[in-house]
């Protein structure tokens, strides 16, 4: 069953794309602050609170009040950071997020009505940039952002960054380890590395590669927590700290850019999973992407679930599930897969 996308490729032109482009940072930057909410809501539903109420109905006006504050609170750059750096980090960070993006189909293909002047029909496709590496872009841009945390870190002057920025490295060069043998496995069965082609098997196929491959889905969740820096994994800036690890002297809209790209990291994970292990989309059917959003809603919601139950690891503990349980695990998949697909 072939996708919309590769029937219209065609007709995909430079406006196309550049109009999915700025609807995508317009609606995840969007969702990016709303999932603040919603994960506020949530914890405070599992641990019997009201969370926020008292802002609007229900709370609702929250998010444009931290919207304000943060563009209105005072953008304060240490005496003696390395300022060009200090204020470029952020920006890498949101940047990464939203580039890998353009490698996953976000929102289904749709041809602007013909009454809308200049952009009347152009065809706007699900994928911004449909290349045959997908998994490889969206993996390489996810783990650029590692320059973002680091660097922040670093240009402080302040031993509470470095330290916080050196465990950030060491958890993210790690856990994308992890990430990238997870999906090797799925990779071997599909025979492709290009988004289209997994949602395409599955659909042939009938059947979801994460009954095909359950340990190749179960690393990528534990990997996609690290990566996106989620509890149990949350040691980036610990959040039980007093000191905040590499954000401790961010402040402002900079201190946001960097939880703007936690989120939109998440929604990315959230569709990897969606479309590599829960089959996808379905182009032609009229609720095909009603599924992956409901798909991709399911593991949102799951990220804020482990965080209102489980606790906090240690980096020691982090670092040994990673190399001694997961990485091994990883391997023997790969193996096993290997002689599975040349028998």
């Amino acid at each position: 069953m072939e996708t919309t996308l590769v029937e219209n490729l065609p007709e995909v032109t430079a406006l196309g794309v550049i109009i999915k482009a700025i609807i995508i940072l317009a609606v995840i930057s969007a969702v990016a602050g709303f999932g603040t909410f919603i994960e506020r809501k949530v914890l405070a539903f599992m641990q019997r609170r009201l969370g926020p109420m008292h802002v609007g109905p229900y709370g609702l006006l929250q998010i444009a009040a931290d919207g304000i504050k943060l563009f209105t609170k005072e953008d304060i750059v240490p005496q003696n950071a390395n300022k060009l750096i200090f204020m470029i980090a952020p920006t890498i960070t949101a940047a990464t997020a939203f580039i890998a993006l353009s490698a996953v189909p976000v929102f289904p293909d749709f041809t602007v009505p013909e009454f809308i002047p200049l952009l009347g029909g152009t065809f706007v496709p699900s994928i911004a940039s449909d290349i045959n590496i997908g998994v490889l872009f969206v993996l390489g841009m996810m783990a650029a952002g590692i320059y973002g945390p680091l660097l922040a870190g670093m240009s402080q002057a302040n031993k509470w960054g470095i330290i916080g920025s050196a465990r950030t490295a060491i958890q993210f060069l790690s856990f994308e380890v992890i990430t990238g043998f997870s999906l090797i496995a799925p990779i071997m069965i599909v025979g492709s590395m290009s988004f289209v082609d997994f949602n395409n098997f599955q659909a042939e196929e009938g059947v979801w590669l994460m009954f095909y491959q359950p340990v190749a889905f179960v690393l990528f969740l534990i990997a996609g927590f690290a990566e996106t820096n989620r509890t149990p994994f949350d040691l980036l800036e610990h959040e039980a700290e007093i000191v905040s690890g590499f954000a401790t002297e961010y402040s402002g809209m900079r201190w946001g850019m960097f939880f703007i790209g936690e989120y939109a990291n998440m929604i990315t994970v959230s569709i990897i999973a969606a479309v590599v292990f829960m089959g996808g989309y379905d182009a032609e059917s009229s609720i095909g992407w009603l599924t992956i959003i409901l798909k991709v809603g399911f593991f949102f919601f799951l990220m804020l679930w482990v965080r209102a139950a489980w606790p906090h690891v240690r980096p020691d503990q982090l670092m040994w599930l990673c190399w001694k349980v997961l990485m091994p695990i990883a391997m023997i998949n790969i193996l096993v897969t290997a002689i599975y697909v040349m028998l």
